[in-house]
């Protein structure tokens, strides 16, 4: 892996994360980010910051959200901690510094209307008839972006209806994903993924126009342009399939732990986010249809 950041300690920092830690190369990837610019800015050895130049680039980013410089801090914080334990300093310049309050904001969600919308992909060609697979596939699993573009043709299990994902830190677990899905994955594999596959020896299972792994930059331009086309005026990623997905579960009955489960979240303190969104969209149901909600 390729990393941006110079400092020879942030790259021995880096490899532990990644050889060490078993962290994802997207992980990797936002925490090489995160050095490379505190590097740009500050042009000195990162050992050698004190808190005062960790806080003046903190201000520099005043334009950053605080969940950016949170995220910013929990680099750091990791960071110096390494150099800490590896005796590369003595003093560690993010012993005094306190994170940004985060204000707590509920994911969106899409309403199952303007999901069934969504899924009603026309199919005529082969890079449709793979969208439509996606999709029914994504909303039926609530798998990540990430997830959904690493699956391997074997993941799949089109006779046991299931999924294997390999989700954050490796994990492995393994999901339903119903009759629609199921239906429409076998019609692109069989059909169309051959059509896809052009001189690539690959078996990533939806593949590009190039004939290899779709990015998560194109999967998003595809159901943003599916959208637009719906006259959904939601603000949706594909992200917001995953919520959608939990959200709707919830709402029909689901139970938490086995949405935790199906999401691969490892704390359950995660899941319950849904549980905000379930009793939000109770509350606006009841100001609306209460004859003396308003």
């Amino acid at each position: 892996m390729k990393f941006h950041v110079n400092d020879m300690n942030a790259i021995d920092f880096l490899n532990y994360l990644l050889i060490d830690r078993k962290y994802s190369d997207n992980t990797v990837s936002s925490y090489d980010l995160q050095l490379m610019e505190l590097e740009q800015y500050s042009k000195q050895d990162l050992s050698k910051l004190t808190k005062d130049d960790i806080q003046k680039f903190l201000s520099f980013k005043k334009e950053s959200s605080p969940k950016t410089k949170a995220h910013f801090m929990t680099v750091f914080r990791s960071f110096y901690k390494f150099l800490e334990i590896e005796e590369v300093i003595d003093r560690n310049p993010m012993d005094d510094l306190v994170l940004p309050k985060i204000p707590k904001t509920l994911p969106k969600v899409l309403s199952k209307e303007e999901v069934e919308c969504l899924l009603e992909v026309p199919l005529t060609n082969a890079y449709q008839y793979r969208n439509k697979a996606m999709l029914e596939l994504m909303y039926a699993s609530g798998l990540r972006i990430s997830e959904l573009i690493s699956l391997h043709i074997h993941d799949v299990n089109l006779e046991m209806q299931t999924v294997r994902i390999f989700g954050k830190g490796n994990k492995e677990r393994i999901v339903p994903i119903g009759d629609y899905a199921t239906y429409y994955i076998g019609i692109y594999l069989n059909e169309y993924r051959p059509m896809l596959l052009k001189k690539h020896d690959t078996d990533i299972l939806f593949l590009s126009s190039r004939g290899d792994q779709m990015s998560r930059q194109a999967f998003f331009k595809i159901i943003k342009q599916l959208g637009q086309s719906k006259h959904i005026h939601t603000d949706f990623s594909p992200h917001t399939l995953r919520h959608s997905f939990a959200t709707h579960l919830l709402e029909n009955g689901a139970d938490l732990r086995s949405i935790q489960e199906l999401l691969g979240h490892s704390d359950i303190s995660t899941t319950q986010i849904y549980t905000h969104i379930s009793n939000q969209q109770l509350q606006e149901n009841y100001t609306n249809f209460h004859p003396h909600g308003n």
